[in-house]
């Protein structure tokens, strides 16, 4: 298994910080949020791993490279050109990458207290497609699972928005995705059908549900849900929401 650290985004909701350095490297609790990253992925023993730059780029890479790429074998996937999203990014390592089993992808402004043994053992490549660190938290964007924790849509509940169209929400279980993911190669093809070269990772599993038999591809391989135990995680989003994470990160670290 290789993971992929998002990391290419422009960090608007982290200005001023974000003008003059990338959001990978804002620092938290003593440490860039990319270092922390890094190091959860090799203390599980995931060593091979990519990172995509964007805004700023050449400080990630000069930032990896003054730490000697942490011991770890870290390639860059090089956005600066354009930004491809999530789903745009993700494929375009897995072409550059043929043969690889899996792919743990996740965001590299959001910190949990999630187990990655936890979640990298859930995941079967014989029956997943992908495996998606979702939880029992407050928002206004959900993910819908049926009782076997297959993904069956996404909504917001803002706009009262529904993906699929016409899909019949009542008895499915609402829970609000992290960001974090194990993606089979197996999606692959279905990112090939996506329209253009940036779309988010929501957009592929909606256009897998829109385009299989109840979400399930010709082997019976299907999209679901992981809720890990004890979770606890913390978006890096907003300047004023620097305290409490602090806080939350000397509490948990």
């Amino acid at each position: 298994m290789r993971a992929m650290i998002f990391a290419a985004g422009l960090g608007t909701r982290l200005r001023p910080l974000t003008d003059t350095m990338p959001k990978a490297l804002v620092p938290v609790g003593g440490k860039p949020l990319l270092q922390w990253q890094i190091e959860m992925l090799r203390e599980t023993g995931i060593r091979c791993m990519v990172v995509n730059v964007h805004h700023l780029g050449e400080q990630i890479i000069g930032f990896l490279d003054a730490h000697d790429r942490f011991g770890c074998d870290i390639e860059v996937s090089d956005e600066r050109e354009r930004l491809l999203d999530t789903g745009g990014g993700l494929r375009k390592v897995m072409r550059d990458h043929p043969g690889v089993e899996s792919w743990l992808a996740l965001n590299v402004d959001i910190l949990s207290t999630i187990r990655l043994p936890e979640l990298t053992g859930a995941f079967d490549g014989v029956h997943d497609l992908a495996r998606l660190v979702v939880s029992h938290r407050q928002t206004s964007r959900y993910l819908l699972f049926d009782d076997e924790l297959s993904l069956c849509g996404w909504t917001n509940t803002a706009t009262g928005a529904v993906r699929p169209d016409g899909l019949v929400t009542a008895g499915l279980q609402p829970l609000a995705f992290s960001g974090m993911q194990v993606v089979s190669p197996h999606l692959l093809p279905y990112m090939e059908q996506m329209e253009g070269d940036v779309f988010s990772m929501i957009d592929v599993y909606m256009h897998v549900l829109e385009h299989t038999e109840q979400g399930a591809d010709h082997s019976g391989r299907r999209l679901r849900g992981f809720v890990p135990d004890r979770y606890e995680m913390r978006d890096i989003g907003k300047i004023d929401q620097f305290s409490e994470v602090e806080q939350w990160v000397r509490r948990c670290f």
